[in-house]
């Protein structure tokens, strides 16, 4: 029968890792598997959604609301 150690470890500078076996392995051949951790995925929006998100968020503003917003942001730099 074939025997498996499952040993966790933190990986080293340079991208290294070191396992220690137990005692009465050295020399033996062993196949070393790696399991990196998942990462997340990003989030893939689809651009209506984007789209359809913005304008919900500045739903009800006029063109007079938006250009006075421009105008303070245009007044600020020259303070």
């Amino acid at each position: 029968m074939q025997s498996a150690l499952r040993i966790t470890t933190k990986v080293l500078p340079s991208n290294k890792i070191e396992v220690q076996l137990p005692p009465g392995s050295e020399g033996e051949e062993v196949d070393v598997f790696i399991v990196l951790p998942e990462k997340p995925k990003a989030e893939q929006r689809n651009v209506m959604e984007i789209i359809e998100n913005a304008r919900k968020r500045h739903a009800g503003r006029t063109a007079e609301d938006i250009d006075r917003q421009i105008q303070a942001e245009r007044d600020s730099w020259d303070s």
